[in-house]
């Protein structure tokens, strides 16, 4: 790796300190917040002014807010997204940590589609493929999905006398169930599912945000119950949060502390 450019560097953090506050700031606030040398700084407000990084703010002299430039490298990037391959990408560097089969999945109508899979190294691991469509209010990416939808679209797609598949004894099937383990979900920003879609596999799925912060996907970890406790559980659950967090950076959004 070569090595990295201070003025560049120094640039890039002055850009970045107008993703906070109310996006403006002065030639002092960005002295202040970066500890640069006033002359440092003049140079390089002047040289992204010149390129239309920033551009003074109507009425306030002195202020910039961000400029057309950002925005327009911005859509560019979410043009070129693809969210398949961006799972894909998140979903092996999951699975690499847990040594699970890892899924990326989102919702039509209310069905699931994973769209990305990394497989488990173990001999006993869930059998299952890209492309596959599941009944969503059986599995826990399914669950996570529906539970990110509005109350009115999601009585749209299950009203209260729908009649929801069972794949397995453990499968909810009383829409009235799903709308409080929904409301669960909605509170935690977690979904757990346990032998609702296969008798021998229990699974984790956390919300895949795009740059609007609307949910687009989820990721998921299925776990053989052979491998299942309460304290996996937990851990699996924190990393399925991280991934889809790191996911839903991929995406453009940005989470606020």
């Amino acid at each position: 790796m070569g090595r990295l450019v201070p003025a560049v560097t120094r640039a890039l953090d002055i850009l970045e300190l107008f993703l906070d506050g109310d996006g403006t700031l002065s030639a002092p606030d960005i002295v202040r917040k970066l500890q640069l040398p006033r002359t440092t700084v003049h140079e390089l407000v002047t040289t992204l002014a010149a390129r239309k990084y920033i551009v003074p703010v109507p009425g306030q002299p002195g202020r910039y807010r961000l400029g057309v430039r950002p925005y327009q490298l911005g859509a560019r990037y979410a043009e070129q997204l693809d969210l398949a391959a961006e799972g894909q990408l998140v979903a092996r560097s999951v699975a690499e940590t847990c040594d699970e089969t890892v899924h990326v999945a989102i919702l039509e109508d209310t069905d699931v589609i994973y769209i990305a899979k990394v497989d488990s190294t173990h001999a006993v691991r869930m059998v299952s493929a890209a492309g596959r469509r599941l009944p969503a209010h059986c599995t826990s990416v399914g669950k996570m999905l529906l539970a990110s939808l509005p109350e009115h679209e999601l009585a749209t797609r299950i009203p209260d006398n729908a009649g929801l598949v069972a794949m397995t004894p453990n499968s909810i099937t009383d829409p009235a169930a799903l709308r409080e383990a929904l409301t669960e979900i909605r509170e935690r920003g977690l979904a757990v599912e346990s032998r609702e879609s296969n008798p021998d596999v229990s699974c984790v799925a956390a919300p895949v945000r795009d740059r609007t912060g609307q949910v687009v996907a989820a990721l998921s970890i299925s776990v053989p119950m052979i491998r299942w406790s309460e304290e996996r559980r937990a851990e699996l659950e924190q990393l399925a949060a991280k991934g889809a967090a790191e996911l839903s950076e991929h995406l453009g959004h940005r989470s606020v502390a």
